[in-house]
């Protein structure tokens, strides 16, 4: 299954294909402040599983970490996706995709939260031990 989603002024197309490794919420200082929000909820996906359908002209970069490349629209500035090189998965934003069924399964980086979450969901202090994190679980 694809789904087809755009930047704010839907001058960019971005189409994922088939299902996300995960979904979850991410709580990190860099991600609220990307985002303008107090948590992000993100889809991450494998590379090859993403791409710009229309619009690639307008899609710009800026990498303020080794970890993550964020894109967005340098016509309206809306945001489209962050790769994340060194684990070798892309977070598309989950509002960026309107058809996807978010289903979260986990918080990344809950140490770091300005919004408690109660909502029985695994919370980690940082990233799953798998890609490169401490897997610590924060207690509820």
């Amino acid at each position: 299954m694809a789904h087809l989603g755009s930047c704010f002024c839907g001058a960019v197309k971005v189409e994922v294909a088939g299902a996300p490794e995960a979904m979850g919420y991410c709580h990190c200082s860099s991600c609220r402040s990307w985002s303008g929000g107090p948590v992000n909820a993100f889809s991450l996906w494998k590379p090859e599983a993403v791409r710009i359908a229309s619009g690639a002209e307008y899609v710009a970069t800026f990498q303020k970490s080794e970890l993550s490349q964020r894109q967005y629209c340098s016509k309206c500035g809306g945001h489209l996706m962050t790769n994340h090189p060194p684990i070798g998965l892309v977070d598309v934003f989950a509002s960026t995709i309107p058809t996807l069924a978010f289903i979260p399964g986990v918080h990344v980086n809950y140490a770091e939260t300005v919004m408690p979450m109660r909502d029985g969901l695994l919370k980690l202090k940082d990233f799953p031990a798998e890609l490169g994190g401490s897997g610590e679980i924060i207690a509820e």
